[in-house]
């Protein structure tokens, strides 16, 4: 009497075929990965070096420089320039101000149109989308107009929040993110007699930290980054964030500079490292919380 084992034989070479593809399909996308985390890291890896060369060379060569060609002079010439201590100190302010408003509006708007009912709630979303697709500029005149001249807020931090004060995309996320949360928790919240503004802070928030997240960076990059509304509110240099100042020397007093392209990479260097160091710091906090286990007695 005989036994077949040729199809138990075949599976195995099967097997091991297909682990063999899933290893040249992972070495594959690795590499990929590996290229495309090149293209990204490059530019600021160049921004670096430029910032550190104490004679600027724009060639190719120039992204592998002389270690004796490098040196802090730049980031000390840019100091000099416009007070980079001063002018991080004010985009901290107004970049602050702008996520504790951005939060807490969004926070309440957001939970209002997801879980309260109530007449023209989706006309209100309606208009929150609409508001998105309108470009800021457009609103640039009329604003200027009602902070700087009938307020009065020119060359003050309240003027440069007061037109972000309110996102509509982090609305947006923290709608979208609420209207996930199992309904039984609020309803068995409300049932305990527990108030609205109660079920938001200590029920719906601890279990948006995604979400919460995600409007912090969001928040953080706008105004940090922004220049066109803080250059027009602000004409007193020791109220300008560090976009506005760094913009004002590049257009200005940059050409007498001994190496001015070193310099403004300096700048643009202190600029973009508070941006870098959040995301770094957060990247491992973008994970789903288990909401389910909520429900759960």
């Amino acid at each position: 009497m005989t036994v077949d084992v040729a199809p138990s034989s075949v599976k195995r070479r099967k097997g091991l075929s297909d682990d063999a593809g899933r290893g040249r399909v992972s070495i594959g996308s690795k590499i990929a990965l590996l290229i495309g985390a090149f293209a990204f890291l490059f530019p600021f890896y160049y921004m670096i070096i430029g910032s550190l060369q104490e004679e600027p060379d724009s060639s190719p060569t120039g992204a592998f420089p002389n270690p004796g060609n490098l040196t802090l002079d730049n980031y000390t010439e840019i100091n000099s320039a416009i007070s980079l201590g001063r002018s991080l100190v004010n985009s901290g302010i107004f970049t602050g101000g702008v996520m504790i408003c951005t939060t807490v509006f969004g926070l309440l708007a957001g939970y209002a149109l997801a879980r309260l009912h109530f007449r023209g709630r989706g006309s209100t979303f309606a208009l929150v989308l609409l508001v998105q697709v309108v470009p800021f500029q457009l609103l640039i005149i009329p604003l200027y107009v009602l902070i700087v001249r009938n307020y009065g807020l020119a060359d003050s931090y309240l003027g440069m929040i007061l037109p972000f004060a309110i996102n509509t995309s982090a609305v947006f996320i923290f709608r979208q993110f609420f209207l996930q949360l199992p309904p039984a928790m609020f309803e068995a919240a409300r049932i305990d007699g527990a108030s609205e503004l109660q079920i938001l802070f200590r029920i719906a928030v601890p279990l948006c930290k995604p979400a919460l997240i995600s409007v912090v960076l969001l928040s953080f990059t706008g105004p940090w980054n922004e220049f066109l509304w803080p250059f027009l509110v602000t004409k007193d240099a020791d109220m300008q964030p560090l976009a506005v100042s760094l913009a004002n020397y590049i257009s200005t007093v940059s050409s007498a500079a001994a190496n001015p392209f070193g310099t403004i990479l300096a700048g643009a260097c202190v600029l973009a490292a508070p941006a870098v160091a959040l995301y770094i710091a957060f990247q491992s906090r973008f994970n789903s919380t288990d909401i389910d286990s909520a429900t759960k007695g």
